[in-house]
């Protein structure tokens, strides 16, 4: 019932006031000359006082028919002694039609307007109704003015509000684009320039052993000490990019945010930060602000919310963020773009957006974003797969910078890198695909089949759609491009480790896109049966396929067959994307449709 009070408001309720003192002193002049006592009447004016001002709070039909009602009956009451009391009814009159909406005044109208003068007439000795049909109208017009003068008011402060938040949402947006431009020029740094001058380095440095004369040394150590250099001023120059208020930590930066949204927006927002924070990744980080801002923003767009609780957790596992908002909610939400950046954002950290909105409760969204960063105590040991000896070398030298990376083999080609397995029992493997002896794709197979357990990360410098089809068939648990930056992969590793898989975004775009255009041709050229063959499944996919059919969890499957979760989803990705299918139940329906089930 507590709502917030314009100025509108405290007029209708001083005219309410006003009026209903004014008809209790006239029951107190004439009490001689009622026919109830004097405290029955007074009760009464006291009743059509407060019932319909306490029903308007709750909902206004409710208080158009009890005013009608107890209003209307005071005014039949007392026109019934006093022929001239009907211009009692002018008060309530302007009321009714100042507090109608959604269209009620086609029968709040006439209901005011006729039907109660009617009465008044019937029940009194006033014979001329129609002075009292137009003075009645008149007095519903001016409260009909005054509505449409309300309405306008609350359109202009909603107008302001909204033009407010967003404002604010455009100067964030920009200082996050801003921002976004600056890593993604940071990137392109690391990825060319930087890259580049690491394998010059690495590359140099193996040819010392090749140049035994002094003068060759001294050339090689200049051309070595201006690599460095250089490679040091485009260090310098990326840590440049970031500006000291870039770099706040998660709570300060989502602080900073609520404090700049309350300011602009006049919304109350509580935060509230649980458990031990933790260095999280820059683009996990990212995550989290976005989805703040565009909660913030759509609590008080679209919810009309007057309070917000924002709370953020650092669990063991996982870091989640909770925006929960009293606005009026929504029974069939909408996704707009927004949430659908958001859900996107998460779903490449390997984490999910939840929103549940009900009306008249609020919304809540909750973002969860899984651990990007391991325990420094666990270290994981890679093997390092590659032809070149500068990239073997420059892999090495970039991982090992971090504390919980470890390379512990390094191979030539993919024979190798099945030998050094069973010596050296790597948890990750980072596997070229162009290789001499055993290519990166027969290589993974083998692998795989022997030690499940081992993940297998490609990195490859081409996107070929058909070698990243064959990598996904041989139970590869990623598919990445040599360009990307250190710090990326090294979040990479750490999360396939865990049993995540990923492909190259560049590469799901094409992969993507050329299902797109295959779900686009005509239903004619598909009429035939068609085989295991004809869709491309090896055995082990059929064989995945039909224990998928049996309604059987990746995990279980995993176990059934002695392979990693990861490899099992993997699988099954590679499957649905042959059927051209989305989910496991699209695909098992088209297989038991085409017969493969």
């Amino acid at each position: 019932m507590v709502k917030h009070w314009f100025w509108y408001d405290w007029v209708m309720l001083f005219l309410r006031l006003l009026i209903s003192a004014s008809i209790i002193l006239t029951m107190v002049d004439v009490q001689g000359e009622l026919t109830l006592p004097l405290w029955g009447a007074i009760s009464w004016a006291i009743i059509a006082f407060s019932v319909p001002w306490f029903c308007l709070l709750l909902n206004f039909k409710y208080y158009l028919v009890t005013e009608m009602i107890l209003s209307g009956g005071i005014s039949v009451y007392l026109t019934h002694l006093f022929p001239d009391a009907y211009l009692t009814l002018l008060m309530p009159a302007f009321m009714i039609a100042a507090n109608s909406a959604h269209k009620s005044y086609r029968w709040s109208a006439p209901m005011t307007i006729l039907v109660v003068p009617i009465m008044i007439s019937i029940v009194s000795r006033h014979n001329t109704l129609w002075v009292m049909i137009v003075h009645t109208g008149l007095a519903y017009a001016i409260g009909f003015a005054f509505h449409l003068l309300v309405v306008n008011h609350r359109q202009n402060e909603i107008i302001r509000d909204q033009n407010t938040v967003l404002e604010q949402y455009v100067s964030q947006i920009e200082r996050v684009t801003i921002l976004e431009e600056r890593n993604r020029l940071s990137k392109d740094l690391h990825d060319t320039i930087g890259h580049s001058n690491t394998s010059i380095i690495m590359g140099l440095e193996t040819l010392r052993l090749e140049l035994p004369t002094t003068a060759g040394q001294d050339k090689l150590d200049s051309l070595l000490q201006l690599a460095r250099k250089s490679i040091d001023e485009i260090r310098g120059y990326v840590h440049q990019m970031e500006s000291p208020q870039d770099r706040l930590p998660l709570v300060e930066s989502l602080q900073q945010l609520i404090e700049e949204f309350q300011v602009n927006s006049n919304i109350n927002v509580r935060f509230r930060s649980f458990g031990e924070e933790s260095v999280l990744p820059r683009q996990a980080e990212m995550t989290f602000y976005r989805c703040l801002q565009e909660s913030l923003t759509n609590a008080v767009r679209h919810g009309q919310a007057t309070e917000i609780s924002v709370s953020l957790q650092f669990e063991l596992r996982q870091t989640r963020l909770e925006v929960q908002d009293n606005g009026r909610g929504a029974e069939h939400l909408q996704e707009g773009f927004g949430l659908k950046a958001m859900k996107e954002r998460a779903y490449n950290l390997q984490g999910q957006i939840s929103v549940y909105s009900a009306l008249g409760e609020g919304t809540i969204v909750t973002c969860t974003l899984p651990r990007q960063v391991e325990m420094p105590e666990e270290v994981i040991r890679l093997l390092l797969v590659d032809d070149q000896p500068f990239i073997r070398e420059s892999l090495q030298t970039l991982l090992e910078r971090q504390g919980d990376l470890h390379v512990v083999g390094i191979a030539e080609d993919g024979q190798q890198a099945v030998e050094l397995c069973e010596q050296v029992h790597p948890q990750v493997v980072l596997m070229d695909l162009d290789m001499p002896v055993r290519d990166g794709i027969s290589a993974t197979q083998m692998i795989k089949q022997r030690w499940p357990d081992i993940r297998v990360l490609i990195l490859t410098t081409f996107q070929d759609k058909q070698k990243a089809l064959e990598v996904l068939q041989s139970g590869a648990d990623g598919y990445l491009l040599k360009s990307m930056e250190p710090r990326e992969l090294a979040e990479t590793i750490r999360l396939v480790h865990r049993g995540g898989a990923i492909i190259a975004h560049d590469m799901s775009i094409k992969l993507f896109e050329d299902l797109e255009q295959f779900q686009k041709k005509p239903e004619a050229q598909f009429v035939e049966t068609k085989t295991s063959d004809d869709y491309g499944l090896t055995t082990r996919e059929l064989e995945i396929l039909q224990m998928v059919a049996q309604g059987l969890r990746y995990k279980t499957i995993a176990s059934k067959l002695y392979l990693s979760d990861g490899t099992v989803r993997n699988y099954a990705s590679s499957v649905y994307l042959k059927l051209d299918v989305r989910n496991r139940e699209e695909a098992v329906q088209k297989a038991v449709e085409i017969g493969l089930l």
